[in-house]
């Protein structure tokens, strides 16, 4: 690193072991950034989180940026995943692939079954998603995308919603009551039917001051008294 403390051209940039988790019913299920989808039984374990109860999903991708449960429709979805099952040289960071409904193990679409998979195109990599009103909401670097079901034969349904508008990472998003804010890479954007940017006092001393290198550790959440 240089003196300042910022990577140097030739270095390598990592990425800090993030991980994702959504429920699955009583369950929950686990996503390390990069890494396996987990199985967490609560009923073997109520107290503590041990290893022992953390189990890899069978058939589920090996290597996938993170993970969110669909919501009533019940599919689990892999973000930023791999375009062949089982073999992470081919993961993809703008590659979505989804199980069949109601199964966390059953990836392989069939033509009896609703897994299946797509690809997006604008960005470079998928950096967050949240479930909205009637839809999931995908962030990627530089664009937001709707998710919507919508039944056989195709399942899902995507819409470029924006451009210019990305999500610097996986927790970065949020969504209330069916409007989502987010920060992007030198802004703040809310989405409630359109893509606005965000009025800030501070914009220019939090973007001018940031350490480019950490802005995929950025956490968002909600205030509720403000």
């Amino acid at each position: 690193t240089t003196r300042a403390g910022l990577a140097s051209p030739d270095s390598v940039q990592l990425d800090s072991g993030k991980w994702s988790l959504d429920n699955w019913g009583e369950d929950v299920l686990c996503q390390q950034l990069n890494g396996s989808l987990y199985y967490w039984d609560t009923s073997a374990s109520t107290s503590t989180v041990q290893r022992a109860n953390r189990t890899a999903v069978s058939g589920a991708p090996t290597s996938s940026r993170f993970v969110l449960v669909s919501g009533t429709d019940r599919h689990v979805i892999c973000f930023g995943t791999e375009t062949t099952i089982g073999t992470t040289t081919t993961q993809d960071n703008m590659f979505i692939r989804w199980s069949d409904q109601e199964s966390t193990s059953d990836w392989t679409p069939t033509s009896t079954n609703t897994a299946g998979s797509q690809r997006l195109t604008a960005g470079n990599k998928i950096n967050a998603a949240v479930r909205s009103r009637g839809a999931i909401l995908i962030w990627s670097d530089t664009a937001l995308y709707q998710m919507q079901f919508i039944g056989a034969p195709f399942t899902f349904g995507f819409k470029l919603l924006g451009s210019n508008c990305g999500a610097v990472g996986i927790n970065s998003a949020i969504d209330i009551s069916g409007t989502s804010f987010w920060m992007g890479i030198d802004s703040f954007f809310m989405f409630d039917g359109a893509v606005k940017k965000l009025p800030c006092t501070v914009q220019d001393y939090v973007f001018d001051d940031i350490n480019p290198n950490a802005l995929g550790d950025v956490y968002c959440a909600a205030y509720t008294d403000f």
